[in-house]
């Protein structure tokens, strides 16, 4: 046997499967797994695309000026406590083994981004699971579930995969409550969605124990270049920057990220769309006997009877070519996520799963 052993927790880690993106059989195939922007990027980076070709051969710039500079001037930031990665996957490893280890514990609700697990263990921390409310992130739990251990509390606000969402006023009672050393994490992959939120910009202003994260992946239709920003009490931020890898981001990223977050007539155009196709997608499930939550990001989740109705309609749907997610990894085996697309997505998997209850009955 080998004498070569990896940090504690390492092999405990279940590996992240994404979203599939084909089917074995089927060419004409819709993909609504992923929560991608039907509506991709804008011309604006497109533009910006076209010109970074030129320099390639230079390395890019380890600060992130322009790009932090241009985040903070379209959210009314400070700069300098804006910290750019590899997506914002990057920026909660950052948080996660600057202030874990072992022996602490990282608090995350029953339902939340499967990623925060994985990062406590890839420290050696303790992942400790709370109780939802009705698919809803109880802030009472989380706070009943806090012990002297504990170092950082994980909340995704809007939450995937359920799409709800707390308030400003629950969110500032969680910060204040925590132990004192204890870091709020609040992620904000799909804060765009949400017309007039601020993601969590205000408390991090206010408190010294949050931090927020937001993603180019999501409204920006990034997903494929992989940027993420957080923003943080200058402490925290000081910290972060010094287990950020200088040239973490290419020179490609950081132009089109900062083409992208310039470009807010295209986020809004975004947001409209997104919000009349999600009313629509969600009232015509309803009419099939398919209920969901209020989304507030650019997915619903549909509820089934239970798992195997749940599973047999997403067989049916794959063998239509319409792409979906099953989410019992995530302790809610009866339903699917299914991402908002553009109009004709939305009426194709809408018809696949009336098809679906009507050849149940």
């Amino acid at each position: 046997m080998s004498r070569i052993k990896p940090q504690p927790g390492i092999l405990d880690i279940e590996l992240y499967v994404g979203g599939t993106s084909t089917v074995a059989g089927v060419s004409d195939v819709v993909k609504l797994s992923s929560n991608e922007n039907p509506l991709g990027s804008s011309d604006e980076i497109k533009r910006a695309h076209a010109k970074t070709s030129v320099g390639l051969n230079r390395y890019p710039n380890t600060d992130h000026a322009d790009l932090r500079a241009a985040i903070a001037e379209v959210h009314g930031l400070d700069a300098a406590r804006v910290i750019c990665g590899v997506g914002s996957d990057e920026v909660l490893q950052f948080v996660t083994q600057a202030y874990a280890g072992v022996g602490d514990e990282i608090i995350y609700t029953e339902h939340g981004f499967s990623m925060y697990p994985i990062l406590a263990r890839m420290v050696g921390a303790k992942p400790v699971k709370v109780a939802e409310r009705e698919r809803t992130v109880d802030v009472d739990a989380i706070l009943a579930a806090c012990t002297k251990k504990t170092r950082i509390v994980f909340i995704a606000n809007p939450a995937n995969p359920t799409g709800t969402m707390i308030g400003a006023s629950e969110v500032a009672r969680l910060a204040d409550g925590l132990p004192e050393g204890a870091i709020l994490v609040h992620d904000g992959a799909y804060t765009e969605y949400v017309d007039g939120f601020d993601g969590g910009a205000a408390l991090v202003g206010a408190r010294d124990n949050v931090v927020m994260t937001r993603t180019f992946s999501k409204i920006y239709g990034l997903g494929g270049l992989r940027v993420g920003w957080g923003y943080a009490p200058q402490e925290i931020i000081d910290v972060l920057n010094r287990l950020r890898q200088p040239f973490n981001l290419s020179t490609v990223q950081l132009a089109l990220a900062e083409a992208a977050v310039r470009d807010q007539a295209w986020v809004d155009r975004c947001r409209a769309e997104n919000a009349k196709q999600r009313a629509w997608l969600a009232e015509a499930l309803a009419e099939l006997g398919v209920p969901s939550d209020t989304s507030t990001a650019n997915f619903i989740l549909a509820r089934f009877a239970d798992r195997a109705e749940a599973e047999a309609c997403d067989d049916y749907l794959k063998s239509q070519g319409v792409i979906v997610r099953r989410v019992a990894g995530y302790g809610l085996p009866n339903c699917l996520r299914i991402t908002v697309g553009d109009e004709s997505g939305c009426r194709r998997v809408a018809h696949a799963i009336g098809q679906f209850k009507d050849g149940a009955r």
